[in-house]
């Protein structure tokens, strides 16, 4: 029943057919929900596949009866928990496709029970811990193993070496270390070898060699070291070699694949040099050029030496002092008086990360206030959740790109924690300055804030939405075309504005973010790529949802719909807009005539406490400051991405406003909220 468009849930009645099937395949469809607990009494089915459907929960562990079942095929579905360790009750399986879903917890080493299976694949997964040496050893595997795109931790156990019948081995952007190992080479039958993007270090082993057969072999986004192997240019199989992105040196070969510049890459390995001109490096200096030049140094040196005498020598002192006192060890992400700051820290900052400490929940961490002890800074301290998927990758990429960029309106990080807690498990936390008028979703609604709701009613007026919203563009302006490699956020939304005492605005959360640079160095750009539509309902760009790539117009269109809900007060996702009605077509329909009847009712009563009601000159200023500041948000927000407004653009149009704004009397210093 293949590739059809069945849709809704499995009927229980399914566990009624006959006990003699022997094939069930429903791959290609649109069915949800659960995989019945009534499959179990299929007790005969040999090939059950349910591929690409919008299955989810978890596996009913009575799938560990089928044990005639040869092919289990779940890929591209919503499933989710723990992999059954029932699933080692199949012993006559061959081959189990379990990838792109959102399975958790460690690869169960009950696996390594199914001795006649051939082909693995748990890729795209949310999987963690060790890879078990049992089913890494397990030498019926001949065809695929594919654990990539999870987060695996540990080494490579040696039991590797008995998978000398796999013909492709991927473990790829996982968080895997240690030194390659040497039995790898005993893997004889390799074709494809993808091991990019862990942490691995060391040089490459010599026992590669063996290798005769590889066709494909991705080192990159490692740790790597030494010089490369002058090996690599006899395996006359090789297409395509990455190494890019590692700490290799010396001199690179010149034939064999490094012959073929678009089939190599070694960018990103700094003391590289030599190879075909295609590659750029610099020439290599021999060592007798070396020699040479060193002789020189030294005699030049000794003249110096000579020469200068007593004043050199006190001023090599005066260095080494001054040297002493400002070398001070510098992190390229934290701040260094909070460097290194522990779980234990943390944990008593933030009195245990107690409920009174909470101030938000995310979709991949909970923040909570935090004091640390010394110096009795004031925190926000954002504990990621592991287990969700996409949360770590997150906080890969929200490192990487807090890593690189400094504004002013950017929320500022002091330091980060990686470690494990009390009971053992994984623990990563972000801690942020802490911003004093927490974020703008509860100044806009602060009676459906859920943590906030006994806090007064928050009340910003007309300069200070004016002031947030210029703040936002002047953040979004940066990260697209002033940083050294351009960023989308790609989750921009009210919950993600920060205020600090001074109600100066500072956009937060880049755990969705995007380096736009596909030949950059930075590797988290795809990283991030399995994990769906990126941003959040009501302020994503319709082209996300149709699969297009995320550019600087999405997040300009998150800017439009939330320019409008500022000054509207109403949230993209009220109620009152349904099928046909959106945010921004309801301020377009009442654009200009009716624009005073959509805006938010606190910036009304403003009008009326700051103008005369005789004076029609000034609320028709007041009046025509509200419509170009909708223009602009419809303008951001349209549906066509070529179409929108420029961020400086809109930077210079919000100005503008506030001009007219500030010769109507409204005061910069105009008295806080």
């Amino acid at each position: 029943m293949s590739e059809n468009k069945f849709g809704g849930v499995l009927p229980k009645c399914i566990g009624n057919l006959s006990t003699t099937l022997t094939t069930l395949v429903i791959e290609g469809n649109q069915i949800s929900g659960e995989i019945l607990e009534e499959i179990g009494n299929l007790v005969n089915l040999e090939a059950l596949a349910m591929r690409a459907n919008h299955l989810s929960s978890g596996i009913p562990s009575n799938l560990g009866n089928l044990q005639n079942l040869v092919i289990l095929a779940l890929r591209r579905n919503d499933l989710q928990g723990n992999i059954p360790p029932s699933f080692g009750n199949l012993t006559k399986l061959i081959e189990l496709y379990l990838s792109e879903n959102n399975f958790q917890g460690q690869i169960p080493s009950h696996l390594s029970n199914c001795r006649s299976l051939i082909f693995l694949d748990l890729a795209n997964n949310n999987l963690s811990g060790a890879i078990p040496p049992q089913l890494i050893g397990l030498s019926s595997l001949a065809i695929i193993l594919d654990l990539s795109h999870n987060h695996l931790t540990g080494v490579l156990p040696i039991e590797v070496g008995n998978l000398r019948a796999l013909t492709a081995l991927d473990i790829s952007n996982n968080l895997l270390g240690g030194e390659i190992p040497d039995s790898l080479g005993d893997c004889t039958s390799l074709i494809a070898l993808i091991i990019g993007g862990n942490f691995f270090h060391g040089s490459i082993p010599q026992s590669i060699r063996s290798l005769g057969g590889i066709e494909e072999m991705d080192l990159s986004r490692n740790n790597l070291s030494g010089q490369i192997l002058e090996f690599l240019t006899i395996f006359h199989s090789l297409k395509v070699l990455n190494l890019s992105y590692n700490k290799f040196q010396g001199m690179l070969p010149c034939e064999g694949v490094f012959k073929n510049a678009t089939g190599t890459s070694i960018i990103g390995n700094n003391e590289l040099c030599g190879g075909l001109p295609e590659f750029h490096l610099p020439n290599c200096i021999f060592k007798g050029s070396k020699r040479r030049k060193t002789n020189i140094m030294i005699l030049s040196i000794s003249v110096i030496f000579g020469v200068l005498g007593t004043s050199l020598f006190l001023a090599l002192i005066c260095l080494f002092r001054l040297k002493k006192k400002v070398n001070k060890p510098v992190s390229s992400l934290t701040n260094d008086s909070h460097s290194n700051v522990s779980y234990g820290t943390l944990l008593k900052a933030t009195d245990g990360f107690s409920s009174m400490s909470l101030i938000g929940v995310g979709s991949f961490g909970s923040v909570y206030r935090g004091i640390l002890e010394g110096d009795g800074t004031i925190v926000a301290v954002k504990v990621l959740h592991l287990m969700r998927r996409g949360a770590l990758k997150g906080f890969i990429v929200e490192c990487e790109a807090l890593r690189n960029i400094r504004h002013r309106n950017l929320l500022k990080i002091l330091t980060v924690c990686s470690s494990i807690d009390y009971q053992g498990n994984d623990f990563k936390a972000l801690v942020y300055q802490f911003m004093d008028n927490g974020n703008l979703e509860r100044w806009l609604h602060p009676n459906t804030t859920s943590s906030h709701r006994n806090e007064l009613p928050k009340k910003l007026n007309f300069i200070w939405r004016i002031n947030i919203a210029i703040d936002v563009a002047s953040a979004l302006d940066y990260l697209h075309h002033r940083c050294h490699i351009p960023i989308v956020h790609c989750d921009l939304k009210p919950s993600n504005v920060l205020l600090d005492a001074q109600m100066v605005a500072h956009v937060g959360d880049f755990g969705l973010a995007k380096f736009l640079l596909g030949s950059s160095p930075n590797i988290l750009a795809n990283q991030m790529s399995s994990m769906g539509l990126r941003g959040t309902i009501g302020y994503a760009p319709p082209e996300y949802a149709m699969g297009c790539e995320v550019s600087r117009e999405g997040d300009i269109y998150s800017y439009g719909i939330l320019l409008l809900e500022m000054f509207t007060g109403l949230s993209p996702i009220d109620d009152k807009f349904g099928d046909n009605l959106t945010l921004r077509s309801f301020v377009m329909a009442a654009l200009s005539e009716r624009a005073l009847e959509i805006t938010d009712h606190i910036l009304l009563l403003e009008r009326e406490s700051r103008f005369d009601p005789n004076s029609p000159e000034s609320n028709d200023i007041f009046q025509e400051c509200l419509v170009m500041v909708y223009n602009i948000g419809v303008a951001c927000s349209n549906e066509v991405p070529i179409r929108r407004m420029s961020i400086s653009g809109v930077a210079n149009q919000l100005q503008k406003t506030r001009e007219k704004l500030f010769a109507l009397g409204f005061q910069e210093q105009d008295e806080l909220p």
